[in-house]
């Protein structure tokens, strides 16, 4: 059983791109609310089917049905409504990968409070930020000693946040979700009136990478799920009773991608497996264990499953892998492939969005390209002047809105009508990447417009110059940025860890700089090389490219 065609216009299936792109569309249901219409049907029409399956690196295993998830996130809305929390009211999820996640955010669905999904990586001043950033009222947190000593360090900042909530063990004064729990009650009526969720309304909020400046905080209202039905169906490509496993913790929007709406309106049950660590072996481990059907991680983790000889796993049971958050090196792609025998298919998107760009059934997929328009999306790339560009232009990523909304497209920033009217400008959403069409079609990701390097009359991909300089054995990570340069306007520097047992010298630079003259055009080589022992990140885990030009900035400044 599944429940996406009910959602389609004619309810029907697409084999091929041309007739997905032209002929999909959503139906508008009234006041639609994931938790009622979804969960609470599949409880019903077919309560034994699975739903989530977890486990954990300590013997820990769950599998739930969808009566249980029903029946857990209803005594979560009971406990949520118990401790003060009503319809739009905002709540904080630190829940890393435990299976309580799946209860409060469906909880949170069901009363109508919105709920902001944060990673267990903050600290104290992420914390205090976030919460006054979006007026938490409640934080709910697992019982790590680290992240709560984090969340209590910051509470004498957040002066909103009324409630601490632990799962697992007890904690001083913060209410306990489990020691509360066996009294609760399954039901929890679905509310009417006032009280009852609209479309519009706010469902979740999420704080962006910040990879250019503060967070922003994207909010989708209660049709956001339904955008999801091409993430999971025809992206990723999930099948009824078949297992999900998206990477990604719950803290990050790719979560909801891959771990929540989408694969449960297809029918598919999610994976979760709650890691200490990403080790590779121990993952593969866990794929085969369960039977892993469809797979979905940024091209950071194929890269280190390649090199666990991939042959010694039984990985049978997996037919469809995706990959998305990054470029996709080719090698990488190439070697997966000549292991498994699966092709991954890449796509493109934001926390803003759900997949505006992706290789879909009946695509070949070009390894590096994020392929082409998903349905709903009127995708373009354009020049400064709005004009659309031509095959290998370098452009602006636009979304058209003139016909059509997109299904998960966001609302808006939240409290925050400057960024979003600046977005959203001529009625035409903005989405601040930069890319290429080829003569097929195929779109390739170039980077953030304020990453792009302008040197000598050219535009060049940061990322493309990455993912060369990254088949250098030496080069375990790296960073391309521009450096402002008399001659070329900007010139080309690549910042360097090294692999281990590599040291930095001369040397190295020479062998380095003739590898890149091997591999890619002149005006595309990095002209300055600087070896470091990490490269500053976000929260999230992406390169700050920009704290990179502020730090040489700083440095030429103090040079003049």
């Amino acid at each position: 059983m599944n429940l996406y065609r009910e959602y389609i216009e004619g309810g029907k299936d697409f084999a091929d791109y041309e007739t997905l792109k032209n002929g999909f569309k959503i139906k508008i249901p009234d006041n639609f609310n994931f938790a009622y219409d979804i969960v609470d049907r599949y409880a019903k029409d077919a309560p034994e089917k699975r739903a989530l399956v977890w486990c954990d690196d300590h013997g820990g295993e769950r599998i739930f049905t969808f009566k249980e998830i029903s029946e857990e996130s209803q005594r979560a809305a009971n406990f949520l409504v118990q401790h003060g929390i009503k319809k739009g009211d905002v709540v904080m999820l630190i829940l890393r990968r435990r299976f309580e996640f799946w209860y409060f955010i469906l909880a949170l669905h069901r009363i109508g409070a919105i709920a902001v999904p944060a990673t267990n990586q903050l600290l104290q001043e992420d914390i205090e930020f976030r919460t006054n950033a979006a007026q938490v009222k409640m934080i709910v947190s697992f019982d790590d000693p680290k992240v709560q000593t984090e969340i209590e360090r910051a509470m004498p900042k957040s002066p909103t946040v009324r409630t601490l909530v632990t799962v697992g063990q007890n904690r001083g004064s913060w209410q306990s979700y489990h020691a509360e729990e066996p009294s609760l009650s399954t039901e929890f009526k679905r509310p009417e009136g006032d009280a009852a969720t609209n479309n519009e309304d706010i469902m979740l909020l999420y704080f962006t990478s910040g990879t250019s400046g503060y967070p922003k905080m994207v909010q989708h209202n209660f049709l956001y799920p339904l955008g999801h039905i091409v993430t999971a169906r025809y992206w990723q490509n999930v099948v009824d009773d078949g297992l999900h496993l998206t990477i990604a913790e719950t803290g990050w929007a790719k979560a909801v991608w891959g771990k929540l709406y989408g694969q449960w309106l297809c029918g598919s049950a999610v994976f979760a497996y709650d890691m200490d660590s990403f080790k590779p072996d121990l993952l593969l481990r866990k794929m085969e264990r369960y039977g892993v059907t469809t797979f979905c991680a940024p091209p950071t983790v194929y890269r280190y499953l390649i090199r666990q000889n991939l042959g010694k796993y039984d990985l049978s049971k997996l037919s469809y892998c995706v990959t998305a958050g990054e470029a996709l090196n080719p090698e990488v792609y190439n070697k997966f492939y000549e292991q498994t025998g699966l092709k991954m298919f890449e796509a493109y998107g934001q926390t803003e969005a759900t997949v505006m760009v992706g290789n879909f059934p009946g695509m070949e997929p070009k390894p590096g390209s994020m392929g082409k328009a998903a349905p709903g999306y009127d995708v373009e790339i354009v020049r400064p002047d709005g004009t659309k560009c031509e095959p290998g232009e370098t452009g602006a990523i636009v979304v058209y809105l003139d016909k059509q909304r997109p299904f998960g497209l966001f609302a808006g920033y939240y409290h925050d009508e400057k960024n979003t009217e600046a977005v959203f400008a001529d009625g035409i959403y903005h989405t601040g990447d930069v890319a290429s069409y080829d003569e097929d079609g195929y779109i390739w990701f170039v980077g953030r417009d304020d990453d792009v390097i302008k040197s000598a009359g050219y535009r060049v991909s940061p990322f493309e110059v990455e993912s060369i300089l990254q088949q250098h054995p030496a080069v375990l990570e790296c960073a391309v940025t521009g450096v402002p340069d008399k001659k070329r306007g900007q010139a080309i520097k690549a910042t360097i860890v090294l692999t281990k047992g590599y040291e930095e010298g001369k040397k190295l630079e020479l062998d380095i700089f003739d590898f890149l003259k091997q591999q890619t055009a002149g005006y595309k080589q990095p002209r300055i090389l600087e070896f470091v022992k990490d490269l500053p990140k976000t929260i999230s885990g992406k390169i700050r490219r920009v704290e990179i030009r502020e730090n040489d900035a700083a440095k030429s400044d103090s040079s003049d």
